[in-house]
C-alpha cells in the first residue's frame, strides 16, 4: 500500500515541501510509530525537513551531529541502526513528540538510516516508537527498502528544481532552498506563503543587474535577505560588502566608500581603497542607506549612473563594476521631502523595491524561529532539553512582534535565563510557561463568558490564570474562523495559518472537538 502510495507521488509533480511531507507522514503511518523526521545534512548539522508527530518548531530546529550521539550513529552507518528500549545513547527528541511536550520520552524504541546522494551522505530518516519493541527485524528491511524511495523523491525533487532554473535561463546558478543550504551562512527560516513568495521574487530580480531597495521594519533581518539575493545572482562568486550607513561618521563616509589618496586630508598617510572598491565584481549592501550625509549621496548617485568613483582627493575618476543593493526602516520619500535625502539617488536606488514583511504577518514562523532560538539556547547553556509549552507557543503566535525576528530571539534568550535563575535543573528538559517570555499578549475581553469576572469584581478585572485566558482566547479564534469558512476545517486552518493536523489537534484539546 504505501509502495503504491509512494510511487504516485513519485509521478507527479509536487512542491517539494509537500512531497516530503507526504512521505513522512505515509512512512510513520505504516510503522504505526509516534513520530518521524527526515533531516538534511548542512555541514555540521542535520535540519528537519519534514516531520510528523513531533512539535512544528522542530522545524526551525538544527542538531549539531556532535551534540547527538543517535544521530552521529545513524550517519556513520549505511545500514538501519536501531536504538532499542532501555540505550544510554540521548535522543535529539526528548520534549519535543506531541504526546510528550516538554516531557522525556518514555522507554521507546527508536530506529533511522542514513540517506545518500550521488554517493555522497544527504541526510538521515528517524522513527520513534513510544513503546518498546516496535522495530523487529521486518521493520529493519522496510526501512532500508523505503530509504530508497525517499533518496529518489530527493533526487526527483533536485531534477526538478534543476529544469525550474534551466527555462529560466539560470541553471548555472545553485538556487537556496530547503534542499540545497549554505553552511555557515546565516539562515532564513520558514515557511509561510508570504515568505516563499518574498524568495522567489528575490530570486527572480537576482538574476538582473538592477539596484534593489530592501524595505522593512527594524528586526526583520534585511541583512539576510540582502545576502540571499548576492548567492541568488551571478555575482555569487565575488564579494559582499556590507557597510552599515549609520555606523558611518558624517568626517569619514566619503572616505570609507569612495576611499582616498595620499594626503587627501590630515592623517591621510597613504592612498586607501574604500567599501565600493572592495566589492569589485561582487555586491554593496548599504544598510540603513537613508542616514547617508547629503555630500555622499551625490558621489553614489554618480556610481549608479556612470559606474564611476573618484577617491577623496583624486583628480580623476575610475570606473567599478558594483552592484548595490540597499536596505533601510525609513520612510525615504518622506526623508526627500524633509530635504534630507536626494530625489533622483532615491529614485535610482529604488528600481526595484521588495517589501520584507513583519513578523506578525508570517504566521507560524514565528515557531520555526523559537525553534532555532531554543536549540541555540539549549546548547549555549548545556541544558538537556529546552522547549515552549503549548500556552507559550499560543502566547508567541498572539503577540504583535514590534521588534520582529530580532525581539523573538532577545525573548527566547531571555526567558530560558530566567528559568534557570528560577531553578530549573539543567540535566532535565526546561519547559519555558508564557510568564517567563513576558510578553504583552492581548487577551480576550473579559465579557466572554469562559473568563468574565467573578460576582462583586468591577468590569474588567480578570481573575483568571494567564492559561485560562489564553485556551479562551485560542477557542474563541477557532470558533470565528469557522464561522468564516462554513464550518470547514480545511479553510479555517488555512485562516488561522496551521496546519489543519494541528487545528483538529489544538480544537481537540480546547474541548471543541471530540
Amino acid at each position: 500500500m504505501i509502495t503504491s502510495l509512494l510511487l504516485a507521488d513519485l509521478a507527479t509533480e509536487l512542491p517539494h515541501t509537500v512531497r516530503l511531507q507526504r512521505l513522512v507522514n505515509a512512512i510513520r503511518a505504516h510503522f504505526g510509530c509516534g513520530a518521524v523526521g527526515l533531516l538534511k545534512l548542512e555541514g555540521d548539522s542535520l535540519r528537519p525537513l519534514a516531520v510528523d508527530g513531533l512539535a512544528q518548531e522542530t522545524l526551525g530546529r538544527r542538531f549539531v551531529i556532535a551534540q547527538h550521539p543517535r544521530l552521529s550513529a545513524i550517519l556513520a552507518s549505511r545500514a538501519p541502526v536501531h536504538f532499542p528500549p532501555g540505550s544510554s545513547l540521548p535522543d535529539p527528541y526528548d520534549g519535543l513528540l506531541d504526546h510528550h511536550l516538554g516531557e522525556p520520552l518514555p522507554v521507546h524504541d527508536c530506529m533511522g538510516i542514513r540517506l545518500n546522494q550521488d554517493g555522497k551522505s544527504w541526510g538521515a530518516l528517524t522513527l520513534d516508537a513510544l513503546s518498546g519493541d516496535v522495530f523487529g527485524q521486518s521493520a529493519h528491511h522496510d526501512l532500508a527498502r523505503l530509504a530508497l524511495m525517499v533518496e529518489t523523491a530527493v533526487r526527483m525533487t533536485r531534477i526538478e528544481e534543476e529544469n525550474r532554473r534551466l527555462r529560466a535561463g539560470r541553471l548555472d546558478q545553485e538556487t537556496p532552498s530547503s534542499l540545497t543550504g549554505q553552511p555557515g551562512d546565516a539562515e532564513i527560516i520558514g515557511q509561510s506563503p508570504q515568505l516563499l513568495e518574498l524568495l522567489n521574487e528575490l530570486d527572480v530580480v537576482a538574476d538582473s543587474e538592477l539596484p534593489v531597495l530592501l524595505l522593512g521594519e527594524t528586526g526583520v533581518g534585511k541583512e539576510l535577505f540582502a545576502r540571499h539575493l548576492h548567492r541568488a545572482s551571478r555575482r555569487a562568486d565575488g564579494p559582499l560588502v556590507q557597510v552599515n550607513c549609520a555606523a558611518l561618521p558624517e568626517s569619514l563616509a566619503e572616505s570609507e566608500l569612495f576611499g582616498h589618496v595620499k594626503g587627501a586630508f590630515s592623517g591621510a598617510h597613504g592612498e586607501r581603497s574604500g567599501r565600493i572598491e572592495a566589492a569589485e565584481g561582487g555586491t554593496l549592501f548599504l544598510d540603513e542607506v537613508g542616514e547617508l550625509p547629503l555630500a555622499v549621496q551625490a558621489k553614489l548617485l554618480r556610481t549608479l549612473q556612470n559606474g564611476e568613483i573618484q577617491r577623496l582627493g583624486a583628480d580623476q575618476p575610475h570606473t567599478v563594476d558594483v552592484r548595490i543593493v540597499a536596505a533601510t526602516n525609513r520612510q525615504l520619500p518622506e526623508r526627500v521631502r524633509e530635504g534630507h535625502f536626494r530625489a533622483d539617488l532615491y529614485h535610482r536606488l529604488s528600481v526595484y523595491p521588495v517589501q520584507i514583511p513583519p513578523l506578525r504577518d508570517r504566521g507560524n514562523d514565528v515557531l520555526l524561529l523559537a525553534g532555532s532560538f531554543l536549540e541555540l539556547n539549549r546548547t549555549r547553556l548545556g541544558l538537556r532539553g529546552l522547549r515552549l509549552s503549548p500556552q507559550a507557543e499560543t502566547a508567541l503566535c498572539a503577540y504583535h512582534w514590534p521588534g520582529n525576528v530580532r525581539e523573538l530571539e532577545h525573548v527566547i534568550s531571555r526567558a530560558a535565563l530566567r528559568a534557570i535563575s528560577r531553578g530549573a535543573v539543567r540535566t532535565d528538559i526546561v519547559t519555558l510557561e508564557p510568564e517567563l517570555l513576558d510578553l504583552d499578549v492581548p487577551l480576550i475581553e473579559p465579557s466572554s463568558p469562559e473568563i468574565a469576572a467573578p460576582s462583586g469584581e468591577q468590569p474588567g478585572a480578570v481573575n483568571v490564570s494567564l492559561k485560562t485566558a489564553l485556551e479562551a482566547y485560542q477557542r474563541q479564534l477557532v470558533r470565528q474562523a469557522l464561522a468564516r469558512c462554513d464550518g470547514n476545517w480545511a479553510g479555517a486552518a488555512r485562516v488561522l495559518g496551521i496546519d489543519a493536523s494541528n487545528l483538529h489537534k489544538l480544537s481537540r484539546r480546547l474541548g471543541l472537538k471530540g
